[in-house]
């Protein structure tokens, strides 16, 4: 019995020959395909020009228009459609013209049934593929999509634009942000928008592995060239031979792996630990760092000639703390993320919530904010997030780290008074006479300091 995509294929022949248009209309019917026949290349044509076939079967040498001829006609309306050619004379100019013009495969007259069988199934098997890479790619490309980067705040706009910008070049491009921020995902947008978008994305943080390990997978090695090398293995600049190959933390790497890493772009090849001769591979280069790279060069620990070879394209991703006007963005998008993925109602979040989540540093960017909106849906009992949804961790964070400037500069004099008492009231549960006898002023003069800073009771915390 058929597979269900081969029985649901609809197969057109077009033979001048009658006996033959019956013959193939009956025998791939029998076969589970929906099957049409025509004796005429023009009208097989039009019938192109109205219908969709997954293959077309037609004989080479036919009256007003031969096989070669409806080919060309046919691609130009379908360029996706599938070809067999038929023929009674044999020759290998016609075959080789047949097949660079795009017919999958040529059958001689006369040829046994199981020929003519194995023939179709083969290319409808090419086709199913060729349909499903196509559908994958879409996917990825949908999945990897810029506007995957959530944000609308003026610095990711920038950023968006300036990576769609570079996907279409092949330039080595580096990705400055701290942990947590999305380097990764710019990394993997650029490569499934450019034009080695169908080869492989390979990727390694060189920050998890020791140095001797990590020259082994990025550059391959040789059997017998160190203890535990009992067969030649191939480094993943040769996996990714073709495609993009994505190194993570890459200002973690030893200066002995940046003088290879500089060969590898300067030259384009490598050569594997133990290994004497040169392995050629193409492979685009995108970096990523959560450390100054330029300050790393002028303290000495990483080589100027691999950052300015790094550094042709640098795109830096800003840390949530300085794009709070996301925040807001990012959150609808999470909890609306896990709600899908947990099978739940969309939840909606409480204004104290929010307020505390945009006024969080967020030290673990945009990770730290999923991780915890992923917390709060699971843990949520009604239709609402609050406060004590949130993770303790974050509820429990300094008060400096939510009400001072994010910017590195010496908090004033009232920024730290206003975060003191802040952090004094959460520590009492907002006991405003405990917090008072704290702070040593009187319950009047915290009022005042309260109704000031504009200090608000974190959802679930008393005001007594």
């Amino acid at each position: 019995m058929n597979a269900p995509h081969m029985e649901k294929a609809k197969i057109l022949v077009v033979d001048d020959e009658e006996s033959m248009c019956k013959f193939m209309q009956i025998m791939l019917e029998r076969e589970g395909y929906r099957a049409v026949a025509s004796q005429d290349s023009k009208i097989a044509l039009e019938r192109i020009k109205k219908e969709n076939y997954d293959l077309v079967i037609a004989d080479l040498l036919m009256p007003e228009m031969n096989g070669l001829e409806l080919l060309s006609k046919a691609k130009s309306i379908d360029p996706d459609l599938s070809f067999i050619v038929m023929t009674a004379f044999a020759s290998v100019d016609t075959a080789i013209e047949a097949l660079k013009n795009g017919a999958f495969d040529y059958i001689t007259k006369p040829f046994q049934v199981d020929e003519i069988k194995i023939a179709i199934k083969k290319c409808l098997e090419q086709k199913k593929i060729t349909r499903e890479n196509i559908r994958l790619k879409k996917e990825l490309e949908k999945k990897f999509d810029f506007d995957c980067f959530i944000g609308n705040s003026p610095e990711i706009v920038k950023l968006k634009k300036m990576a769609e910008k570079v996907a279409v070049s092949d330039s080595t491009v580096l990705i400055e942000g701290e942990s947590g921020t999305g380097k990764e995902l710019v990394a993997k947008a650029i490569h499934y928008h450019s034009q080695r978008c169908d080869k492989t994305f390979v990727t390694i943080n060189c920050a998890a592995l020791p140095e001797s390990l990590l020259e082994s997978e990025l550059f391959g090695h040789v059997k017998g060239s160190f203890t535990g090398a009992v067969k030649d293995k191939e480094g993943l600049f040769k996996v990714a031979d073709g495609g993009t190959f994505f190194l993570d933390e890459v200002g973690m790497t030893s200066s002995s792996i940046q003088v290879k890493l500089l060969r590898a772009l300067e030259e384009q090849e490598i050569t594997p630990v133990g290994g004497t001769t040169p392995i050629k591979v193409d492979v685009r280069l995108i970096a990523a760092t959560n450390a100054d790279l330029e300050q790393e060069v002028k303290l000495g620990n990483f080589r100027p000639d691999l950052y300015y070879r790094l550094n042709v394209i640098c795109i830096q991703i800003p840390p949530l703390r300085e794009r709070k006007d996301d925040i807001k963005l990012l959150t609808s998008y999470f909890i609306k993320k896990y709600c899908q993925k947990m099978g739940i109602e969309n939840k909606t979040i409480s204004d104290e919530a929010m307020d505390f989540l945009i006024s969080y540093k967020w030290p673990g960017n945009v990770r730290e904010l999923e991780n915890t909106i992923e917390h709060a849906v699971l843990l949520a009992k009604g239709n609402q997030i609050n406060m004590e949804d949130l993770p303790e961790k974050i509820k429990e964070s300094s008060p400096l780290e939510l009400v001072t400037d994010a910017r590195p500069s010496t908090p004033t004099l009232e920024n730290i008074e206003k975060a003191y008492i802040y952090w004094v009231l959460n520590q009492t549960g907002w006991q405003k006479g405990k917090a008072a006898s704290i702070l040593g002023i009187d319950s009047s003069t915290l009022y005042r300091k309260i109704e000031k800073y504009q200090l608000k009771s974190p959802m679930g915390f008393g005001e007594k």
